[in-house]
């Protein structure tokens, strides 16, 4: 069994001590997911998380609205909230930046999520409240898409009976589809 405690604070610290260069680079397979999608599910990163920003942009030239989450606490689901993306954000629980709770409720076509680790099958670690795999589970017919920098890739991760895995991952070097 994975002690994902350790595993997290590892991967933080590698994540971390990363030189994050340049934005991650658009790839085509994700240019062609936005066909179709009305509304794409962004974040705003926090410290050293790979930065959504090229593809919500594209997603934004495509046509489709852009939403954000929105946290209450750890043990409330997460919303996603409509962004026009120049509203300002309000500072919410860990140091996220989101809508205020009175923006529009939004339905995800395509949901960008921020990884701590991840594996090549598709397995994602995240930041350990759950918020994701309540938000997958809402809207299972959601493309799962994670956003990451290529040092958090790791051999194998055990995912647990409630995880719903990504349909790709996005790193600076990879599209990764499993």
């Amino acid at each position: 069994m994975t002690d994902k405690r350790a595993l997290r604070a590892r991967m933080r610290a590698i994540r971390d001590a990363h030189d994050r260069g340049g934005p991650l680079p658009l790839p085509s397979a994700f240019l062609a997911m936005l066909q179709g999608a009305r509304t794409i599910a962004g974040y705003m990163p926090v410290g050293a998380e790979a930065d959504p920003a090229p593809f919500m942009h594209a997603a934004r030239a495509a046509g489709l609205a852009l939403a954000l989450p929105h946290v209450i606490d750890r043990p409330t689901p997460l919303r996603f909230l409509g962004w026009d993306g120049t509203a300002p954000l309000a500072t919410g629980p860990f140091g996220l930046l989101q809508p205020p709770a009175d923006a529009p409720a939004a339905v995800p076509d395509i949901i960008l999520t921020p990884l701590v680790a991840f594996d090549a099958r598709g397995n994602r670690l995240g930041q350990g409240a759950g918020h994701y795999d309540r938000a997958f589970a809402q809207f299972p017919t959601a493309r799962r898409i994670g956003i990451a920098w290529s040092v958090q890739q790791v051999e194998a991760l055990l995912p647990d009976p409630w995880d719903v895995p990504l349909h790709a991952i996005a790193t600076e070097l990879d599209w990764i589809v499993p």
